[in-house]
């Protein structure tokens, strides 16, 4: 029942995405399996603080990433506290609890002139399919949208004689993206060809070829479709949203910009991107300069 509350909680009063909600659910509902397994225990609020560290230590046996790990502490974390708030329960047995250190790794993107190659060909087809599939890559790297983002994506999200793009992102927040005069006209042409050729009867910006909303795994097969041949690199919508980021600032965009536009609630989680920028000066450095060799 405490978990039951607890998700209810996170989905109507935190507005956390679906997503978000289904992760929190497996990683409460595996640790109290845990829990009754390991301690015949059958109420996660009997949970003490040894007993959470021999899960997390069973987890590190069992060959989970430390990235997977941190996230299922993390819902334990919001978890208890919720427990706590509730009055539940009058410790926190997370307390002592303390994420693993991780390796930063770097964001990985597609290199500009990939993505200019694929956006910039031509092509005669004007078929629902093949606008709405360009259209979909070419809206994650211009405006660097979460895939999420876009799906929510209504035809009134779109100011098309302001050229603005109206997105509400994680927590529900808002925020508005400028776009180009071609991104609008694109967009434009889009929704007049979705309109001769399918029956809507939703609002949606984003479809499918039956004219419904699109889902997760509908996005990112068309992405990883579109880019075939173009790009080596991993493709995915979060690859495109990476490279957004990525291509500003090489351009000369400011951290805290790059922040907004992206949705980020603070400026740590869009600082790793300056790490890509310093390994290509590295790149161009060693490639270039006459001493960079020289021992």
């Amino acid at each position: 029942m405490n978990i039951q509350n607890f998700l209810q909680y996170i989905s109507f009063e935190k507005r956390y995405s679906e997503h978000t909600l289904k992760a929190y659910q497996g990683d409460i509902f595996s640790f109290s399996d845990y829990l009754m397994t390991d301690f015949d225990i059958n109420d996660v609020k009997d949970a003490s603080t040894q007993m959470i560290r021999s899960w997390v230590a069973s987890l590190k046996e069992s060959k989970h990433n430390t990235h997977s790990i941190n996230r299922k502490i993390s819902s334990l974390k919001s978890f208890y506290k919720f427990l706590i708030k509730e009055g539940e329960i009058d410790s926190n047995p997370m307390q002592k609890i303390q994420l693993l250190k991780t390796a930063e790794k770097l964001p990985v993107y597609i290199e500009k002139g990939q993505l200019s190659e694929y956006l910039e060909r031509q092509t005669e087809e004007n078929d629902f399919v093949s606008v709405r599939d360009k259209l979909i890559v070419d809206l994650l790297y211009s405006t660097g949208l979460r895939q999420g983002e876009l799906i929510s994506l209504k035809h009134s999200s779109v100011d098309h004689s302001n050229k603005l793009l109206k997105v509400f992102g994680k927590r529900n927040k808002e925020r508005i993206i400028p776009l180009s005069k071609r991104m609008t006209d694109d967009i434009s042409n889009y929704i007049l060809v979705k309109e001769k050729l399918i029956d809507i009867t939703n609002d949606w910006l984003i479809v499918t070829n039956k004219g419904k909303k699109a889902y997760p795994k509908f996005i990112y097969r068309v992405v990883n479709r579109q880019l075939e041949g173009y790009t080596s690199t991993k493709k995915s919508p979060h690859i495109l949203r990476h490279s957004f980021a990525t291509h500003m600032l090489n351009n000369g965009a400011d951290l805290n910009s790059i922040k907004e536009l992206l949705g980020h609630s603070n400026l740590s989680a869009t600082q790793i991107y300056t790490h890509n920028t310093i390994e290509q000066l590295k790149k161009i450095y060693n490639k270039a300069h006459p001493r960079a060799k020289t021992n």
